[in-house]
């Protein structure tokens, strides 16, 4: 069997076990499509040929969204009764070529059920690391868990650090895997030095984390995460460098915690 009838299996085989709440084997099916030489898939072709320049994806909608279609096999082809080109590529590749213009991926639209579709946001993660990226759909939230401690010495040392403007917070339910704190950053400058600041920022703050809470990151600038677009339209910042440098100074209260009162 060839390398592509090897890989054509494995793809094929993932995506048949994908049913209504099996995340876990969902994300079997990104593992099948990112790995390089063994997740390819036929590509459809709408315009052009295989390697040309004019070549263009079809494109269908669904539900309001933007996905381009392919088949999993030669087999596939043939039984979808698509009579213009196509084109067989990575599915790393096509995740890289798709998701920065909001299109996913649908596989075998002419199967029995209608196939699955793969959203963009999840080729965003087949593109960049698929560990490096919460698993979907995500439950995202104001935190309920209170850590007064840590936010005091996040807000002081942010303070400390110009790179910053502003500090988001949401609790983050992946689909699989744990939950945990997103702190959202905002900042003025993403030059090395600023970006070894900022880390140096947390790495200086994460002590006062509460034991077993897990922390990450996300850069508010980033337009495709998806935990920073909720950042945007859901969180007030609780630490914001503007907003402080213009309210007036109020003595700080016993107890009290939040932007520091004296520098």
């Amino acid at each position: 069997m060839s390398a592509s009838g090897t890989a054509t299996g494995q793809v094929e085989h993932m995506l048949r076990q994908v049913t209504p709440g099996r995340y876990d084997a969902y994300e079997a099916l990104l593992r099948a499509l990112a790995t390089p030489s063994s997740g390819q898939v036929w590509m459809l072709l709408w315009h052009g040929q295989a390697g040309s320049p004019d070549a263009q994806y079809g494109n269908m909608e669904v539900e309001g969204h933007g996905y381009a279609p392919c088949v999993t096999s030669a087999q596939e082809l043939s039984a979808s009764g698509w009579n213009r080109s196509y084109e067989v590529v990575d599915g790393l590749d096509v995740a890289r070529t798709l998701y920065p213009d909001h299109y996913g991926l649908w596989l075998n639209p002419h199967a029995p059920g209608g196939g699955v579709g793969i959203p963009w946001l999840d080729l965003r993660r087949i593109a960049t690391g698929l560990e490096r990226q919460p698993a979907g759909p995500l439950r995202l939230s104001e935190p309920g868990i209170e850590t007064p401690q840590f936010y005091a010495l996040l807000t002081q040392n942010a303070h400390r650090t110009p790179a910053v403007r502003s500090l988001r917070r949401a609790w983050v339910q992946p689909a699989l895997g744990a939950p945990y704190l997103a702190i959202g950053l905002d900042v003025y400058d993403t030059s090395p030095p600023a970006v070894d600041s900022v880390r140096a920022m947390m790495q200086q703050s994460i002590g006062a984390v509460p034991d077993g809470l897990p922390v990450s990151t996300v850069a508010m600038s980033d337009e495709y995460d998806p935990v920073a677009m909720w950042l945007r339209a859901n969180a007030r910042p609780f630490y914001d460098r503007e907003a402080h440098a213009t309210a007036p100074v109020q003595a700080p209260t016993a107890g009290g915690y939040g932007y520091p009162g004296v520098y």
